[in-house]
């Protein structure tokens, strides 16, 4: 049985945990206080970090590692394409979510004032850029849900709690967030902290 380290309120464990569900496998969860980890987490992760996948004497850590294993390793339903060619694009698309949104996320929840106004306004921009894409397509890559809609999801969960308020013309990409959260895999992901964090 696969075993995820998981922060209660990690958008980055929150991923791991929507990849989870949506393969319907057995997984056990172990919840981690963020502000009080418990000294093996930094025995399995140098960098002190979570999320952490256990399986057996494999140990994983960084949440588009986690993912694209278990996806590999349990590949029904597919979140990667099996296209070489469009894994490869996938693949940037992720790079780029981690440069371009994700990395504000971690100023966001712990700098100070200037630095936080500025990456609000960074992720609006960036997301109010990719609304478009919504108005023809039902999730990132077409029609199908991939491993790009699990990876932003829990940013678009978070943005009223981020205190983000997207442009009216970012309606297309608000209409898919409802799609995201109404999965059911999406729904058994979330841990109570987060449920809390939109009204």
């Amino acid at each position: 049985m696969m075993t995820l380290y998981s922060g209660t309120t990690c958008p980055f464990s929150h991923r791991c945990r929507i990849v989870l569900y949506e393969k319907g496998m057995d997984f056990q969860i172990i919840d981690v206080d963020l502000f009080n980890k418990p000294e093996d987490i930094g025995i399995m992760n140098p960098y002190n970090e979570v999320p952490i996948l256990v399986e057996r004497d494999l140990i994983l850590f960084e949440s588009n590692i986690i993912n694209e294993y278990i996806d590999e390793r349990f590949p029904h339903p597919q979140l990667m394409p099996a296209d070489p060619v469009m894994r490869a694009r996938a693949r940037l698309f992720l790079f780029r979510f981690e440069k371009e949104l994700f990395n504000q996320v971690s100023i966001i929840e712990g700098g100070n004032a200037k630095l936080i106004d500025k990456a609000r306004a960074a992720v609006r921009e960036s997301l109010a850029q990719i609304a478009p894409v919504f108005i023809k397509q039902k999730f990132m890559l077409g029609e199908e849900f991939s491993m790009l809609d699990v990876t932003i999801a829990p940013l678009l969960w978070r943005l009223e709690h981020y205190e983000i308020t997207l442009p009216k013309n970012a309606a297309p990409l608000l209409k898919y967030a409802e799609r995201l959260f109404a999965r059911q895999a999406f729904i058994d992901s979330m841990s109570p902290a987060e449920k809390a964090m939109r009204k």
